[in-house]
């Protein structure tokens, strides 16, 4: 595997399957040695980390909690010791969960916020001294149409969304100097396999007939943009949120 990415590392969260699985093995292709990472499902992660470096790539898989200081902390410090440091993080982590807003407890919106916004929060705090040391690099977070749109029962998934975006554009503003950029990728109704928890899909979001390009996306899709801002291509593109929806929202 040789690309524009060789001599990178990244550092992917939520990465066994769907998405976060499409953006490890798309960043791997172009040449950058991959650390996935996910919450609970050891073997999702081994298996993607042992298909990058089966194609020739160099990966390693590391299980904990984003949402956890310590967990964060060992995780940048393995990565650091194998790896020598992060220049592409992708906050894709995230708990989607569907519950009637009056019906909401704290504890639950605590819990959606912890991974996605917290997550990120934790994560880049962690690994921005390693970019900053190498000179340069990309944070990307995964956000989502939902927060733009306005979607029933998932204020709290929305919540952390819209953090996410404002976490993302001041990151791109304080950093900006030392060579960091931060952006959001928002997609819209993507074709993959959705947890127990996350329900069906939102009404209104996943109909083919209320998508102009009238299919969901596929998770390369979304993958092949988070590639475009994390490599040279994407160098002047910083503090944005890019919409990848087939135009089921427009900007």
């Amino acid at each position: 595997m040789a690309g524009t990415l060789t001599g990178k590392v990244a550092l992917v969260t939520g990465a066994g399957k769907n998405i976060g699985r499409a953006i490890a093995l798309t960043l791997a292709r172009d040449g950058a040695t991959v650390v996935v990472n996910g919450r609970s499902d050891a073997a999702a992660i081994e298996a993607v980390a042992s298909e990058i470096i089966a194609a020739g790539g160099q990966a390693m898989a590391v299980l904990g909690d984003v949402s956890q200081e310590a967990a964060v902390a060992e995780l940048a410090a393995a990565t650091a010791s194998r790896f020598g440091g992060v220049d592409i993080l992708v906050c894709n982590a995230g708990l989607r969960r569907q519950t009637p807003f009056l019906d909401m407890s704290l504890a639950e919106w605590r819990e959606i916020l912890s991974v996605a916004l917290d997550g990120a929060f934790v994560l880049s705090r962690a690994f921005l001294p390693q970019m900053i040391a190498r000179q340069g690099g990309s944070i990307i977070a995964l956000s989502g149409i939902s927060t733009h749109v306005g979607t029933p029962n998932r204020a709290h998934v929305s919540a952390s969304k819209s953090g996410l975006e404002g976490l993302m554009r001041a990151l791109a503003v304080e950093f900006g100097p030392q060579g960091i950029r931060a952006n959001c990728v928002a997609p819209g109704a993507v074709d993959t396999t959705r947890g127990a928890s996350a329900g069906a899909m939102p009404q209104g979001l996943g109909r083919d007939e209320g998508i102009p390009q009238r299919r969901k996306a596929s998770v390369q899709e979304i993958a092949d943009v988070v590639r475009l801002l994390a490599g040279p291509e994407g160098g002047y593109i910083t503090g944005q949120t890019l919409h990848v929806n087939g135009g089921a929202f427009l900007t």
